[in-house]
């Protein structure tokens, strides 16, 4: 059995897909890792691996010893929803009296921790962009899917690697409502400017969320 997350590498295919916390990948993941030529389930470093380490680590594996030059495909979330599901999990009963629990915390109090140069451990959750930032050597994200965009992922996974079982929902956050006001909102738009950049670059299906 799958861990909660892998990366997944397809060799015949030429396909890497990196696994960005909090984007739908236990679902994904459980459904296509048998398929799979390499699942990196564990440790949390290689399984949650950057593009950074990916192409520090394992591009030069495939390159070295296969003469294989591997695409790189991910998903990426909505900023805003993408944050409320950390604080959503972190909120979780099985986390309370720990420092990364969010019980007792606005999600106006999450995000302004956020958005603070040294963040509280609970506000710890990295950085979309920079999980996903392109490398100088030109090692990049070559297929980058927006997660409120399922139709434009399993069309070109079904493309890549024939017909897909069905992606169910898997290790899905409580169902805490969220409320952002707009003084805060404001200040995540500026201070993480460039990760609402990358997501509204993504090319959306027609009729995507």
């Amino acid at each position: 059995k799958l861990g909660r997350y892998a990366m997944l590498v397809f060799f015949k295919q030429r396909l890497v897909i990196l696994s960005v916390p909090k984007t739908g990948s236990t679902a994904l993941h459980e459904a296509l890792g048998a398929q799979a030529d390499l699942v990196i389930s564990g440790p949390p470093s290689l399984k949650h691996a950057p593009l950074y380490r990916f192409n520090r680590f394992i591009r030069p594996m495939y390159e070295k010893v296969c003469g294989a030059q591997m695409e790189v495909a991910a998903v990426m979330r909505e900023p805003i929803s993408w944050l409320g599901s950390w604080y959503r999990y972190r909120g979780r009963p099985a986390l309370a009296g720990h420092r990364n629990s969010t019980a007792g915390i606005s999600f106006d109090q999450f995000v302004e921790a956020y958005c603070q140069g040294k963040r509280p451990a609970y506000a710890q959750v990295g950085s979309q962009d920079k999980f996903l930032e392109p490398q100088p050597n030109g090692c990049r994200v070559d297929h980058l899917f927006a997660y409120e965009d399922q139709a434009a992922l399993q069309a070109f996974l079904a493309a890549r690697l024939g017909p897909l079982p069905a992606l169910g929902q898997r290790n899905v956050s409580p169902d805490i409502p969220l409320t952002l006001s707009e003084p805060v909102e404001a200040k995540l738009r500026r201070k993480c400017a460039s990760s609402f950049a990358l997501y509204e670059s993504i090319p959306k299906s027609s009729g995507s969320v």
